[in-house]
């Protein structure tokens, strides 16, 4: 049995591995902000030593197999993470079952993954990855994706400390 506390989660679960959990960033496209956050958190827990599987998907399907946007590719460069080698993945209910924690960008993320959820236990692992706020969809934007970045990164430094 293992258990989390901190100020935003708190949950239960009893076939969770903390030394393995899985954690699946959502955002629409899967090709902007669930990447970044995917590529920074897999960064920092790697360099931490922790065993943790990151991934990412977005709730539509129309980037299934691309690379993450160009841009998003280049912030996460110049800040020293590769996300490249990402490919986009389409957010279905059959990925409750994959991973004990799924934190989306947005409120309408949120509502379109609850939306396949079927019980209380796949309800339970989504989250808002900024807690009371969302990520801004920094896609038609360029000037967002520097300050997305930004935020992704301190938030995943916190869930660092929170989950760990």
């Amino acid at each position: 049995m293992a258990f989390v506390r901190s100020s935003y989660f708190v949950f239960l679960y009893n076939n969770v591995d903390f030394w393995n959990m899985k954690i699946l960033m959502v955002c629409l496209g899967n090709i902007c902000r669930s990447p970044l956050a995917h590529g920074i958190l897999q960064h920092m827990v790697l360099d931490k030593g922790l065993g943790w599987i990151v991934d990412s998907a977005g709730t539509g399907d129309w980037h299934v197999g691309h690379a993450p946007d160009h841009r998003s590719i280049a912030v996460a460069k110049r800040n020293g993470v590769d996300i490249s080698g990402q490919r986009a993945q389409h957010f279905t209910e059959i990925l409750f079952e994959d991973y004990d924690l799924i934190l989306v960008m947005d409120r309408q993320n949120y509502k379109d993954v609850i939306g396949l959820a079927r019980n209380r236990e796949q309800k339970d692992k989504v989250h808002l990855f900024l807690k009371d706020d969302v990520v801004p969809d920094p896609y038609f934007d360029d000037m967002l994706f520097d300050p997305v970045y930004k935020m992704v990164e301190k938030r995943c430094k916190e869930l660092l400390l929170e989950l760990s």
